[in-house]
Formats: C-alpha cells, sequence, structure tokens
C-alpha cells in the first residue's frame, strides 16, 4: 500500500470524526480512556461468543475500562447474529433496559453494532420488547424523542471487522427471520458518540468473511459516488474514489494472508471510508436489492454482485464517475482495454466487466443463478420490497431515480441480468422517452 494512499486515508478520516475516533494498529487499548467522557457505569455488549478472538477482545476492552475507572454494570451481554436478527435486538434491549448504564459499549462487526443501535432505541422507549416498525426509514427516532422528550443512552462502538462501517454511520440494518426481509433504520441520533476500531483486530477474519467486508465498503463507496451531483460530488469524489483503490489494490492480499499487516490496515481504512461516505451521500440499487437476498448471500456479496449490473444501468448518467472508476481498476490490473473513446452504456459496460473481475477474482458468484437456493421469487420479493415506502431512500438515492410505478419497467430487466449474467437484458432510460 503506497503511503501516500494512506496517509490521505488517515487525513480524511480525522476531518470526519476527529478525536471522536481511534483507529489504527494495536489501539484496543485506549477504549476507555474513549469511554470515560461518557459515564462510568457501561453496559458491555459483544459478539464472538465462544470464539478466541472474542474472548480476546472483550477481556482487553473489559481491562481497559476498568483502568479507566468505568465499572461494567453487570455480566457481557451476548451480541447479534449475522444480519442482526429481530430476536436478538428485543434481548438485548431488555439487558439494557435492566442495566441501567450511562454508556454502552458495543464490541463487534457490523451485525452487533447495528443490533446495539436499534436496542438502545427500544430500551429508551419502552420495555425492550416493543415494535421496531415505528423506527424503520429515515429520521424516525428523531421524530419520536423530540415527541417524546426520551434521550438515547451514548454508544461506543469497537469495531472489529472491515466491513460495513457501523461504528460511524446513522444506520442500522435488521432482519426479519420469518420473512428474510432487512429492513433499516437511518438516524443521526443513532450514530455511536465515540468509535473505536483496531485494524489488527481484522485478522481473525477468514478470507471468506475479509471479502465479503471488503466489497461491502467498496460498494458504500460506489454507490454514493454514483448517485451524489455538485458540491455533494465533489465533496465525495476523494473519500469514494480512495477507498475505492485501496480495496481493488489490496483485498486479493489480504484474502491470501490474513497476517498482513498492510493490507488489513488498507481495507480498514477503506471500509471506514465506505462509511464516511455514506454520511455524505446514500446507497442505492445493489444496497436496496440486497436486503431480500438475506436467505442467499451475506450482504457484501449481495452487493458485489449486484452492483456490475447497477453500473451498466445508471452509466448515461454517471459518465463522469465511471472515467474514475476505470482508471483506478486499470491501476489494478482488472481493466485491460481502451476506454477513452467509449461512452454511455458502452463504458459503463467496461466498468461492469472489471468489477466481475474482480469478483471472480476473490471467489464471488457473479450471476444469481450460480447461487444455491435462488430461485424468481426472489425477485418478485426484491421487488416487492423497493416499492415499500421504508425503502424509499435507496430509490432516491440512485443517479437514474425510480419510482414505485417504474420499478418493474427498470429495476426488474437489472436482476433479471444479474441471474443470468447477460448484461444485454438491462434497459437504459431514454432522456427524451422517459422524462430524465
Amino acid at each position: 500500500m503506497s503511503l501516500a494512499l494512506e496517509e490521505r486515508g488517515r487525513a480524511l478520516l480525522h476531518q470526519f470524526r476527529d478525536d471522536r475516533y481511534v483507529f489504527g494498529i494495536d489501539c484496543l487499548g485506549g477504549v476507555g480512556e474513549l469511554a470515560r467522557p461518557l459515564g462510568r457505569r457501561a453496559a458491555l455488549i459483544a459478539g464472538g461468543s465462544g470464539q478466541a478472538w472474542g474472548q480476546a477482545a472483550r477481556e482487553k476492552v473489559s481491562a481497559s475500562l476498568g483502568r479507566a475507572g468505568v465499572e461494567l454494570t453487570g455480566a457481557v451481554i451476548p451480541g447479534a447474529k449475522p444480519n442482526s436478527p429481530y430476536p436478538d435486538v428485543f434481548r438485548i434491549a431488555e439487558a439494557l433496559r435492566q442495566a441501567r448504564a450511562d454508556v454502552i459499549v458495543a464490541v463487534g462487526g457490523g451485525s452487533v453494532i447495528d443490533a446495539a443501535k436499534a436496542a438502545i432505541v427500544l430500551a429508551a422507549m419502552g420495555d425492550g420488547q416493543g415494535d421496531l416498525e415505528p423506527y424503520f426509514g429515515m429520521g424516525k427516532v428523531s421524530e419520536l424523542l423530540q415527541r417524546t422528550g426520551r434521550t438515547l443512552t451514548p454508544m461506543l462502538a469497537v469495531q472489529l471487522a472491515a466491513s460495513s462501517a457501523a461504528h460511524l454511520t446513522k444506520y442500522s440494518n435488521l432482519t426479519n427471520p420469518q420473512t428474510s426481509q432487512k429492513k433499516l433504520i437511518i438516524d443521526d441520533a443513532i450514530v455511536p458518540a465515540r468509535a473505536l476500531f483496531d485494524y489488527a483486530l481484522t485478522t481473525s477474519m477468514s478470507p471468506e468473511f475479509t471479502a465479503d467486508g471488503a466489497l461491502d465498503g467498496l460498494s458504500h463507496c460506489l454507490e454514493v459516488f454514483y448517485g451524489l451531483k455538485d458540491a455533494a460530488l465533489e465533496k465525495v469524489w476523494p473519500i469514494s474514489t480512495l477507498g475505492v483503490e485501496l480495496i481493488v489494490a489490496n483485498v486479493q492480499a489480504a484474502c491470501r494472508d490474513g497476517s498482513d499487516l498492510h493490507a488489513r490496515e488498507a481495507l480498514g481504512l477503506a471500509t471506514d471510508l465506505g462509511g464516511y461516505a455514506i454520511m455524505v451521500g446514500g446507497t442505492s440499487g445493489a444496497h436496496l436489492n440486497s436486503f431480500s437476498l438475506v436467505d442467499l448471500l451475506s450482504h457484501g456479496r449481495a452487493c458485489a454482485l449486484l452492483n456490475p449490473y447497477y453500473t451498466v444501468f445508471f452509466a448515461p448518467a454517471i459518465e463522469p464517475q465511471l472515467r474514475a472508476v476505470a482508471d483506478i481498476f486499470r491501476r489494478g490490473g482488472l481493466l485491460r482495454g481502451e476506454t477513452e473513446q467509449l461512452h454511455g452504456r458502452e463504458l459503463g459496460l467496461a466498468v461492469a466487466e472489471a468489477m466481475i473481475a474482480l469478483s471472480r477474482s476473490i471467489g464471488f458468484p457473479t450471476r444469481l443463478a450460480d447461487v444455491p437456493g435462488f430461485a424468481a421469487s426472489h425477485i418478485d420479493r426484491a421487488i416487492e420490497a423497493a416499492k415499500n415506502p421504508q425503502l424509499e431512500s435507496k430509490l432516491r438515492n440512485m443517479p437514474v431515480p425510480l419510482s414505485t410505478a417504474t420499478v418493474d419497467q427498470y429495476m426488474r430487466p437489472v436482476l433479471e441480468a444479474a441471474s443470468s449474467g447477460d448484461l444485454s437484458l438491462i434497459r437504459n432510460m431514454e432522456r427524451q422517452h422517459d422524462g430524465l
């Protein structure tokens, strides 16, 4: 990893969260000092139960809290399963209600942190066993806090995986296990007050988990980069392009050798930059559809599979962004043809093929038909979910915005292309006919 890239990444993250965020190699011991200004009685939520890495992290966090004069309110509260299922959120919320802590310390990957965010909301609003539905969508938590006069217990998020950047964002992704559908809380009120990420801890991530997390971060960078315009695009340009470059240049090395600290730090910085990006703008098509594929694929894999197809769909509207992405993939050895003379859809096809090549290089599926358990009903589920008003922000965030009235006409062909791998099935909007 280029030192210049690393320095740029650090500078951007310091600009983003200043001293509220501690990150780097071997910084976990600083969690106590970071927590102390938030309160002296902490409830500790932690993932990795039964795993050596999880026990080591919990012990180090507990010791650091103790040295800083922060006492635990009780036993460690087990974290959430992957994708933050509702029952885990309800269980954690009840434990928090009983703990009556000054500060909540959540130690884990994105699923643990997302579940903790939602559990803190439930614990503040009632008995911990309430309904999650009122909080899904944008700004609903803040509205209810203002109406009730209640406040949320501050949270310190300790990230263990280079992936979702849940420790830095206003998002909480939760899954209803009965329907296999994921929903989203989007609210500034749930952004962790403090955060810490010791990139050295990611050496325990398996190659598969490493790839999943990296491509989730890549999707954050790309989808925001594609969707913004004018001043917002200018702001996110250095954030997203640097995140993409760090991932493209380092994900294969990190998957080959989990102990490669240079690659691990690069992916940590990159996925954190993805978190920065989604606090500037929002994700769109691939993330929206991934919420309907939780019974088939990890989140990172689902987004990685879908984004090349959305790249072709969006291409006529995002040519400047695609040229920047093409240059990055060319430097990464994944795009070999010339693209200077390509425009619109043709440029999108070239970039999509490079993205597919990256997925193949780390063993990811590149079409839904190759995913065990996939059926046409998954496309129907994704189309139906896209029409849910709680997920409307994803449609609006698209560089080619869709409405519930146009989802079948344009999103369905994208998903059918992702099913078969046939990029020619994707229908681009025509400005003169479709009102762009």
